[in-house]
């Protein structure tokens, strides 16, 4: 016969010093992707509900949400549900009912653009600002948390001075993109996807405009680019940057990606698991936000996964080259040259790739077929190859191109081996815990405790008769308790304060040992508690009287609250004005000007005269701020008309 006492971390308890708890934050494209990221070190997922997310084609339902939650509270990791498009009037009773099922099925916290919605009647669901409301100042951090905000996602073109000027005026904890997709654009201040298909990018139906070869001349008609993907961008890489953006303030460190593949997430959360965890355990003032560590069956390497090359972006200032103006598509990892070509295969030459490369049967690699430049790519068109058997560097293909030639640079964008690896089971993640054996009056009692102040103890009644060998008996104890299996657990110590070894049955040890890691079990679940939204100042003033199209402003409860907090004129959103000219559709950070060397700033003599920039058919103007270091592209709300 057992009992159980149960110790609950709520109890007074003196606690050790605080230490700033930093988020690995990944995405999910459904629930089986959300549970693969926490098992590969996620200490939260964000992932999109049934509607009104800004990746329309990763909805989910509602059950499978609940699912995903379930899991992730295991670990005391979080699920956040993507609820940030802009919503027009006749959705709002809809939205409304939605969070309310998503807050009973256990979801943490809701990432928001439309004000419109802290106007309802919402359960007590934790809100954070989506990097749509185009969060880049002090002023705007500081308005979110006096309306109840806990958590704010930052504009992606923030540099480290900026986000600690943010921090130090806050106590909103910060999010920040530090891998994946950029969006040229400041996000929310992008309609160029409606005004040429209808489709809008505040609504989740982002055509991708912005990854199309276009066409660049001065406004006098000297053509400096043709069919080039200029407004096409590397992606975000901030592996060097972690530990400055730590102590610049960020503690919530994105992963963009939620139509990304299975690999992708696994890699590349595994890459920021282990670089992360590499520096919280050198430093005593950081850990992770939830519970439990990942081990990987594999080395983790971000180049392996889809990117267009990499690029920290402007979070040390603006640099060179953050473009990817030859292609959209991932080239992959550059593994070599061509040095011989055969009726059915090639040789290739991979000492100059930087690295040792081990070609595998079934590798996807590709090429340009008019040859690679380093500084500019004039959208030479790629080429796909298969390897169909690699003998060392000899590689067998399934088809040899005629414009496979010597001196042609090679890149493999599908690793089969590595693909094969992250095709299992790649990562398991366990919790380190205690157990302390002690004797009773009437038996012997098991604690099982973690480092999070969950305390679990079973007691047995056993007639206590000491074990002929001691030193058998206390093995036979020891790798009884320590059989954690398939548990969330894995034994750190175990420490033994019996009079002596008593018999005891290994049926016995294992019945006890199961009672005690069920109870805390249950202990860990009941634990968990949510995090709550903060209160709502009605009070407070937003920073701005005057909100033109690009704050999207779509429905009468976004009015109402800009107007409670001291707004007094406002535009419709661009989806729903129909009187534009010469309107923004874009507003970016990236600046054609700087890339063709023609930045007043750089080039003594240079003004900074608009630009014509030709997408297919469509001329749009190109306007330079160069005050604001922005660049804007001028088009009408006409375009999808013509």
């Amino acid at each position: 016969m057992s009992s159980v006492e149960i110790f609950s971390p709520a109890s007074t308890v003196t606690k050790p010093t605080e230490k700033k708890q930093l988020e690995l934050l990944a995405p999910a494209k459904n629930a089986d992707y959300g549970i693969e990221a926490i098992r590969h070190g996620a200490d939260a997922v964000y992932i999109g509900g049934p509607a009104f997310g800004a990746r329309h084609n990763a909805g989910n339902s509602v059950e499978d949400i609940a699912r995903l939650a379930e899991f992730a509270h295991r670990y005391h990791a979080q699920v956040f549900v993507a609820l940030n498009t802009i919503l027009m009037d006749d959705e709002i009773e809809q939205a409304q009912s939605l969070i309310w099922s998503l807050y009973e099925a256990g979801v943490d916290a809701l990432i928001i653009q439309d004000m419109g919605l802290l106007q309802l009647d919402l359960p007590p669901i934790a809100m954070h600002a989506s990097t749509q409301m185009d969060n880049r100042t002090p002023e705007k951090a500081v308005f979110l948390e006096q309306v109840g905000f806990s958590q704010v996602v930052l504009a992606r073109e923030l540099n480290l001075p900026q986000i600690k000027q943010i921090a130090d005026t806050t106590k909103l904890k910060l999010e920040y993109f530090v891998h994946g997709a950029l969006c040229v654009s400041y996000s929310g201040l992008c309609n160029i996807s409606h005004a040429f298909s209808n489709r809008s990018a505040n609504r989740g139906e982002c055509s991708q405009m912005c990854r199309l070869p276009c066409d660049l001349s001065t406004r006098d008609g000297e053509v400096l680019a043709e069919n080039e993907h200029l407004l096409s961008l590397k992606d975000n890489n901030q592996t060097e940057n972690l530990e400055a953006l730590i102590d610049a303030g960020v503690t919530s460190f994105k992963i963009e990606g939620r139509l990304k593949d299975i690999s992708y997430l696994k890699n590349v959360t595994a890459h920021y698991r282990q670089q992360l965890d590499a520096i919280i355990d050198r430093r005593n003032d950081l850990e992770s936000m939830s519970h439990g560590r990942s081990e990987f069956t594999f080395t983790p390497d971000p180049e392996k996964s889809f990117n267009r090359g990499k690029t920290d972006y402007f979070i040390n200032q603006r640099t060179a080259l953050i473009e990817h103006f030859s292609s959209p598509k991932y080239i992959g990892e550059k593994v070599g040259t061509i040095v011989g070509v055969g009726r059915d295969f090639i040789k290739v030459d991979s000492a100059k790739a930087g690295k040792t490369i081990e070609f595998n049967n079934g590798d996807g690699l590709c090429f340009f077929i008019d040859g690679y430049q380093k500084q500019r790519l004039s959208d030479n068109k790629t080429k796909g190859l298969r390897v169909n058997r690699a003998d060392g560097n000899t590689l067998f293909l399934t088809d040899v191109s005629k414009d496979l030639k010597v001196g042609v640079e090679l890149f493999r964008n599908f690793d089969h081996q590595f693909d094969a690896l992250l095709s299992k089971d790649s990562a398991s993640r366990k919790i380190m815990v205690d157990m302390v054996l002690d004797d009773t009056e009437q038996g012997i009692a098991l604690t099982v405790s973690d480092n999070h102040q969950h305390t679990v103890t079973i007691e047995l009644e056993w007639a206590k008769e000491p074990a002929k060998d001691y030193a058998k008996a206390d093995a036979n104890l020891r790798t009884q308790l320590g059989k954690l299996g398939n548990s969330d657990y894995r034994l750190n110590q175990l420490q033994v304060n019996c009079a002596n070894r008593w018999f005891l049955p290994a049926s016995v040890i294992n019945g006890l040992r199961r009672d005690a890691i069920a109870a805390f079990d249950e202990a860990r679940i009941n634990g968990y508690q949510r995090p709550l939204r903060g209160e709502h100042d009605k009070e407070a003033r937003f920073p701005q009287k005057y909100l033109s199209f690009l704050s999207n402003v779509a429905n009468d409860k976004s009015r109402e609250f800009y107007e409670q907090h001291g707004v007094i004129q406002m535009e419709d959103t661009y989806e729903k004005n129909q009187v534009l000219t010469d309107a923004p559709l874009m507003v970016t950070k990236h600046c054609l000007r700087y890339s063709f060397n023609l930045c007043p700033k750089e080039v003594e003599g240079i003004k900074a005269d608009p630009m014509v920039l030709d997408i297919g058919k469509d001329r749009l103007k190109l306007v330079f701020d160069c005050q604001k270091c922005e660049m804007m592209i001028v088009g009408s709300n006409q375009l999808v008309k013509q």
